[in-house]
């Protein structure tokens, strides 16, 4: 007999809501098929509520003072800590990311949280010498308003709190609105911000349809800033549309991301970080290591060694800690990746993988077998962003054409590089065209204490995590003091003035 899924509401104001009529939708486990939660679908009226209970909460959470927001946000990270667990498995059983990663989701969102209380002491403004006497220049931070966060899949707990925590410890209040399809992830975090005593108002949810909620949030004059993170073509509906206010919207986007392997790469380490490059999350991080780029002189090697692991690559249940890689998110999304493996098997050679897993537990879920084409740059797979365990491998004759190769595409997120050659390395860091390079690392495993964000189509220039995560969320006002008891003429030759 089956089991009745958990309900939840909006919460608006302080207060868990289901409105009168709502109709209801259901996020489901993508290993299994199981009922996860059921939510409500949001209409332009909820967004319109929140956003009002979000403006009225602005002026008394601005005045608070910001190491008493910190210590609020401490309380946040404590209490995940407490419930990592817990949370760990609903991230893995919503989306589909092996345990390991559910887990690692919630201790990114502790860590930055924990991070961002810290700037509840800092909020650094500067001071700067006049070029008048008895006069005091400087500069302070102040929140936006108002804003909204609507963030994506693939990282169910640890992007919104990149954005709810920044943008909260800066004074701002936030409506938030998650993707639908794990939707219980974001209402579990929303609990602990509720249970660590964050006023009301300060943070509401409105789950539901991007074309409605979200749409209604970014219209709405009283939404001063939009914090999106998803896909290039909405992100790109969201910048104009948000442009017709004159709000700040920050973007992050997509991500077509190159490890290069140079001939005197340490072969080992490199094939440890390409499986999870590649293959982590199921290949669904807009800094997965879509694209290998190995010189000639250890091609063949290097693809014999990696096929070879992919024999032994257990694909499975997410939650048994043995499994390498589960399910990806949803059946739009396997379809999604099956149809690029079809055009793949036109324009390129699949030399491992390509296909659906059947039989047994299989069949309940949405399990693709990791899949590796050996491609030459130009074709849709070695350019497109995939979204799926599908790596394109690439032959190259030298440094140059590897980095040629790697900076020919639209997006600049992620990069990586494998060599030896110290000064080669360094070179590197200087050419590659990505917000992000690591040496001797693949491209996924950010850390929150440094920036995050790329370039081109990745995104419009900001960056999230780090000491700059503040920048998204405050407005820069620069104050001048005249203590001289008299009218200075800043840049005016006052000997010359009749």
């Amino acid at each position: 007999m089956a089991t009745q899924a958990e309900e939840f509401g909006l919460y608006i104001g302080g207060k868990w809501v289901v409105p009168t009529g709502a109709k209801r939708f259901e996020t489901t486990n993508p290993a299994n098929g199981e009922t996860v939660g059921s939510f409500v679908s949001g209409t332009a009226k909820d967004a319109t509520d929140a956003i009002a209970a979000a403006h009225v909460a602005f002026r008394p959470w601005k005045e608070t003072p910001a190491p008493k927001r910190g210590e609020i946000l401490l309380e946040v990270a404590h209490r995940m800590r407490h419930a990592k667990s817990a949370l760990g498995r609903i991230v893995t059983r919503e989306m589909g990311k092996v345990i390991g990663e559910g887990l690692g989701d919630v201790q990114e969102s502790i860590d930055f949280v924990e991070y961002m209380a810290g700037e509840g002491r800092r909020l650094f403004g500067e001071t700067v010498p006049s070029e008048l006497r008895s006069k005091f220049c400087l500069t302070v931070r102040q929140p936006k308003g108002v804003v909204a966060c609507i963030t994506p899949w693939n990282f169910p707990t640890a992007i919104p709190n990149w954005k709810i925590a920044a943008a909260l410890i800066t004074g701002n209040t936030v409506v938030f609105k998650p993707a639908s399809g794990t939707a219980r992830c974001a209402a579990e975090v929303v609990k602990v911000y509720e249970e660590a005593g964050l006023p009301d108002g300060v943070l509401n949810l409105v789950t539901g349809p991007g074309g409605v909620v979200g749409n209604a949030l970014i219209d709405d004059p009283r939404v001063r800033s939009v914090s999106f993170t998803g896909g290039v073509s909405t992100g790109r509906e969201v910048y104009v549309r948000g442009a017709q206010g004159l709000k700040m919207v920050h973007l992050e986007l997509g991500g077509k991301n190159p490890v290069i392997l140079m001939e005197d790469a340490d072969l080992p380490l490199a094939l440890d970080g390409v499986l999870f490059g590649a293959f982590g999350t199921s290949g669904q991080r807009c800094t997965a290591t879509s694209r290998l780029i190995i010189h000639e002189r250890v091609y063949d090697e290097f693809l014999a060694l990696l096929t070879d692991r992919l024999d032994r690559f257990p694909v499975g249940d997410p939650l048994d800690p043995k499994t390498a890689m589960g399910p990806v998110a949803s059946l739009d999304q396997e379809k999604k990746i099956l149809d690029y493996i079809e055009v793949g098997q036109k324009e390129a050679t699949l030399r491992y993988g390509g296909h659906k897993l059947t039989g047994g537990a299989y069949d309940r879920g949405h399990f693709l077998e990791p899949t590796i084409f050996e491609t030459t740059h130009g074709t849709r797979i070695s350019k497109e962003e995939i979204f799926g365990p599908v790596l394109s491998v690439l032959r190259v004759a030298s440094y140059e054409e590897a980095v040629r190769v790697a900076n020919d595409v639209d997006y600049g997120l992620s990069s990586a590089i494998y060599t030896r050659d110290v000064n080669r390395a360094f070179r590197a860091i200087e050419d590659l065209e990505a917000g992000i390079t690591y040496v001797n690392a693949p491209t996924i495993g950010a850390e929150v204490q440094l920036p995050f964000g790329g370039i081109k189509s990745t995104g419009n220039g900001g960056r999230e995590a780090g000491s700059v995560a503040v920048d998204e969320f405050t407005e820069i006002k620069t104050v001048f003091v005249d203590f001289s008891s008299k009218l200075q003429k800043a840049q005016i030759d006052s000997e010359t003035v009749e």
